[in-house]
């Protein structure tokens, strides 16, 4: 009965692609069709399912999650206001010289914008509605690709909401590898998601300056079509001020100054507020955003409640620890292991989309590559570049179709758009690779340890006891007198 899970993720895949309902929806109603099953057969005891309302209520707890309707907010605001044509315009003007104005303008504003936007869908859309109407004259299959690579560039790059909820995943998966067999913690503390934030921002900029140089090779020799539109000076201060503040807010998370909610909170008001004052939108547009607002939190939200449920019915089957049994008794070295769960965890994102791998299927693999890699950072980069990659590959992957459905360009066959982005699937490739061989490359903006003397004395347990003191003493306010013994 332990591979029943694997059933379920199988039935899960399949209505997914057939049916073409709610992903949250499918996924309460296969555990729910299961777990019946389960206890008909008298696999399991019904109470072990009462546990299900704890993990739904501590899950909603998570201070975290607060971010992600912000998220949500800015990413629909951002589609409807002209801030992000300001800055699409004006990168295109200054870098019209290159000869590749409009491609690196592209990947430009999608480096800034999709940490705040928040999700590949968001993402998507706002630049389709950016990019496509200038490729006119580019031919489709290179204009799709174009808007779905830069789709993608917020699973990579820090701190998107992507990797601040991958983050929180890998803390929960350190510390279940830590308790598998064969596990070894070495000089790696269980990572927390500054440390993911850390190990992702070198490899993402690699990636992006080898797409940068992949769009410009592909734009030689420069296009008639390329030639900048002209901007205005308002546009010019708009597009400067928005990126300074993107990059300000951005690096406050990045460095640990700002938490990811207050961040996101910060930008959406900031936005809210230079649209009320412009007046970019009117009362029906605003209700609009609010109501896309809380249709895509609350999706977001079932999602993250039909995958509790989905994994606690995986797990009663004892599912995971079939899988933990299977890839720790491979015959095949570590690293061929590792890559091995890497290819199923690509073959997964290829149907699903970020939100779904990080609430499904990375919390049953992450420990298990864990403790293969010894490395957490690795792991976590690693997976991210994997469901980059899965997120490009036609005709199923998750920005290509959304390209293709919401950019308004043009039909083009699966095996043109497949030559087209080929070039940067390489790009990904190798940046994969590189990771994967060279776990140092994860490590390069960790944190300096200090070193502890062999032998330094080792505190009592009194002494201790009075630090805790002294620390709360100083955070508590000073005692104010009384208003007689002042007047005295």
């Amino acid at each position: 009965m332990n591979a029943v899970g694997l059933a379920m993720l199988l039935v899960l895949g399949v209505t997914i692609v057939a049916t073409g309902l709610p992903v949250w929806a499918l996924l309460v109603g296969v555990a729910g069709a299961f777990a019946a099953t389960g206890l008909a057969a008298g696999t399991f005891d019904a109470g072990i399912l009462s546990a299900l309302g704890p993990r739904i209520v501590n899950l909603l707890e998570h201070d975290l999650l607060q971010a992600l309707p912000l998220y949500v907010f800015v990413g629909v605001l951002l589609q409807r206001v002209a801030i992000a044509d300001a800055l699409f315009a004006s990168a295109a003007r200054l870098l019209r010289r290159t000869g590749a104005g409009t491609p690196l303008a592209a990947l430009a504003v999608g480096t800034l914008v999709a940490p705040m936007n928040g999700s590949v869908a968001s993402s998507s859309a706002l630049l389709g509605r950016l990019v496509a109407p200038r490729l006119a004259g580019v031919e489709p299959a290179r204009a799709i690709t174009l808007v779905s690579v830069a789709a993608t560039i917020g699973v990579v790059v820090p701190p998107s909401l992507v990797l601040i909820l991958l983050g929180d995943a890998m803390l929960r998966a350190h510390t279940e590898a830590s308790n598998l067999p064969g596990f070894t913690l070495g000089t790696q503390r269980i990572v927390n998601t500054q440390d993911i934030l850390h190990a992702a921002l070198l490899p993402a900029a690699v990636l992006l300056a080898l797409w940068a140089l992949v769009a410009w090779l592909r734009a030689r020799p420069p296009a008639s079509t390329d030639a900048a539109a002209p901007v205005s000076r308002m546009q010019v201060f708009q597009a400067a001020t928005t990126a300074l503040v993107i990059v300000l807010l951005l690096g406050g998370v990045f460095v640990g100054k700002l938490f990811a909610v207050e961040a996101a909170a910060m930008g959406g008001c900031l936005l809210a507020v230079v649209t009320l004052v412009t007046r970019a939108l009117d009362r029906a547009q605003w209700e609009s955003v609010l109501r896309d607002t809380l249709a895509l939190s609350g999706a977001l939200f079932a999602l993250l409640v039909g995958a509790t449920t989905f994994s606690l019915v995986f797990r009663v089957f004892g599912t995971d620890k079939l899988l933990a049994q299977w890839v720790l008794a491979s015959p095949l070295p570590a690293p061929a292991t590792a890559a091995a769960v890497l290819l199923l965890v690509a073959l997964c994102a290829w149907v699903l989309d970020a939100f779904e791998m990080i609430f499904v299927i990375i919390p049953i693999v992450a420990p298990l590559l864990i403790v293969q890699l010894g490395d957490a950072q690795q792991v976590a980069v690693l997976l991210l570049l994997v469901l980059q990659l899965s997120f490009l590959v036609p005709p199923m992957g998750y920005a290509v179709l959304m390209a293709r459905t919401r950019s308004g360009l043009p039909r083009v066959g699966t095996g043109a758009l497949l030559r087209s982005l080929s070039p940067f699937m390489a790009a990904q490739v190798v940046v994969l690779g590189l990771v994967f061989a060279w776990p140092r490359a994860v490590h390069l903006l960790d944190p300096a340890v200090v070193a502890v003397p062999a032998d330094a004395p080792v505190p009592s347990e009194q002494d201790v006891v009075r630090q805790m003191e002294e620390m709360s003493r100083q955070q508590e306010p000073e005692a104010q007198p009384p208003a007689d013994a002042a007047s005295k």
